[in-house]
């Protein structure tokens, strides 16, 4: 059986229900398993595999690199307004948090009134904003901001939990009972003064990374609002390309943080394995982290800071080292001088042309500026994203079995079709996987041992189109969910900070983004290199046709 390149509407729903019977599945899983290369897996030769790991922390290829402070400027604030722009505003008096808080409630509800709709918030927090609000202006009247952070207006995506609203991760089916308590992440950022919009809505239990579900009213791109804005963290990342606020909180199984970021022109990270507490969210499994996005490598950094601690509530975390106050800020200011920068070809020629351009004239352009440029072997960086399909929704399966025992039918058909696929993978499919990954884990830290970062293309092609009857009734295409995976599950499988750096656009005007991967807890060197990006114009968030203000 081969799918049609994208199948929607009444065709979605039927090949739905077929798949649920026990033809049906077999079939989807066989044209699946072409399609996203999942065969490949079993034909690899055994030095492949490595025995089956007890962690997934994340394996350092050498000791934290010990790099000079260069002192450098920091990089040009973006078009919109930064961290840094709004709290030197509340200090002279020129703004308040309340009109901000108020101004951005208003532009949120704007840009979901349109038609398409490019609206970044899904639930919304008017009340406990407000009354946020007015305490951050009270201390500013007093002099006594909490920090960069107090007053900054942000969203959360849906799957993390926000005091007194809801926690449905894209679903119809999950609970939709206001939340008793912040996520871990959500209350740090609370307690250095960040205001909560609300939350942000996303693909369906995050099992798309197109930026299209039918439970939901997804935002469109505000670069070229006949595409998609990519997903799962949809809401995140337009929230952030239109303006709305400097940067959102998303989460990232496959890419979910990096692919919105490169999609709508932005900067997003994806921190190593531990890094940020998961508690309070519903990603499980083995491959899900938390993490922002936003319109500056220097809001990116400051937004890390404060939700990078070890977390009680979370034992992923208990190896995490100490982050010194401010160094990931500081690490904006390193510049790239010395920097080993591996690039293996083999992956960027599985780019479109106009990406791998792109992406190879931001590398040269560090090289310009000091680094260096190191061709690296990483031969089986190529099943990434097969042994990632297989991991990642075999984990998410197996975490709401009840539900799609019970309630199958209230799920996207998109989604249903997707697990009656998974739902055909064996036991031994998962383990052997799992020891294909470990063979990468290891083979990835040996590279690491020469390099201080790996560059690659955050996704392979640019934006897709979606017709307003696609965006309400759900599609699949294997192809473009292959095109925007196929650099990302590397990093999620080996549990390494990644970041994409917005480097550039496309003949049509789509933006493009370059991904930088880092060692175990070297997030500062992802950052300095993309502040470096930044700094010397080769990236940078550019205005989207739609804006929040």
């Amino acid at each position: 059986m081969l799918l049609p390149t994208r199948v929607s509407g009444t065709a979605l729903r039927s090949l739905a229900r077929f798949g649920r019977t026990r033809l049906g599945g077999k079939a989807l899983f066989a044209a699946f398993r072409a399609e996203l290369g999942i065969g490949s897996i079993a034909a690899l030769p055994d030095d492949a595999r490595a025995d089956l790991p007890l962690s997934v922390e994340a394996l350092r290829g050498r000791p934290p690199r010990e790099l000079p402070d260069a002192g450098l400027s920091p990089p040009p604030r973006p078009w919109s307004a930064s961290s840094d722009a709004l709290t030197e505003a509340y200090r002279k008096g020129e703004r308040t948090p309340e009109d901000v808080t108020h101004a951005a409630l208003s532009a949120a509800r704007a840009l979901g009134a349109r038609t398409p709709s490019v609206g970044p918030v899904l639930e919304y927090a008017d009340e406990s904003a407000r009354d946020d609000a007015r305490a951050s202006g009270a201390r500013y009247r007093r002099g006594a901001p909490l920090g960069r952070l107090d007053g900054v207006p942000i969203v959360i995506k849906e799957q993390t939990a926000v005091r007194g609203l809801s926690r449905r991760a894209g679903t119809t089916f999950l609970s939709g009972a206001p939340q008793a308590a912040d996520a871990t992440c959500v209350a740090l950022l609370r307690r250095a003064g960040a205001i909560v919009l609300g939350t942000s809505p996303m693909t369906e239990l995050g099992m798309s990374p197109l930026g299209q579900n039918a439970k939901r009213t997804l935002p469109r791109n505000p670069h070229g609002v006949d595409h998609v804005a990519g997903g799962s963290s949809t809401g995140s990342g337009v929230a952030v390309a239109t303006g709305l606020v400097p940067f959102a909180i998303g989460a990232d199984g496959g890419g979910s943080i990096r692919i919105p970021a490169a999609i709508n022109g932005v900067f997003g990270i994806k921190p190593t394995w531990g890094r940020v507490s998961r508690h309070g969210d519903v990603m499980t499994g083995s491959v899900g982290h938390v993490g922002p996005l936003a319109s500056s490598s220097l809001d990116l950094a400051r937004a890390l800071e404060v939700i990078a601690h070890r977390d009680p509530f979370d034992a992923e975390t208990r190896g995490a080292p100490d982050v010194i106050p401010g160094a990931f800020v500081r690490a904006t200011g390193r510049g790239v001088r010395g920097l080993r920068i591996g690039i293996e070809e083999s992956e960027m020629a599985d780019a479109s042309p106009d990406i791998a351009k792109a992406c190879l004239e931001a590398v040269r352009a560090l090289e310009r500026e000091g680094a260096v440029v190191v061709p690296t072997r990483l031969p089986y960086a190529r099943v990434a994203a097969p042994v990632g399909y297989m991991t990642i929704s075999l984990e998410a399966l197996a975490e709401v079995s009840a539900h799609w025992r019970d309630d199958a039918d209230t799920m996207s058909p998109d989604l249903q079709v997707t697990f009656a696929a998974v739902s055909q993978l064996r036991a031994s499919d998962y383990v052997d996987a799992q020891r294909v990954r470990q063979g990468l884990r290891r083979e990835v830290a040996r590279a690491f041992e020469t390099i201080d970062l790996l560059a690659l293309p955050t996704i392979a092609k640019t934006a897709a189109r979606a017709t307003d009857r696609e965006m309400q009734s759900g599609f699949t295409d294997a192809a473009a969910l292959d095109s925007l995976c196929r650099f990302n599950f590397l990093a999620n499988l080996t549990g390494l900070p990644a970041a994409s750096a917005p480097v550039g656009k496309d003949a049509g005007g789509l933006p493009i983004g370059l991904q930088l991967v880092g060692d175990a807890w070297d997030e500062a060197t992802v950052l300095a290199a993309c502040a470096h990006l930044e700094r010397i114009g080769a990236a940078r968030t550019e205005r989207p046709r739609v804006t929040a203000y």
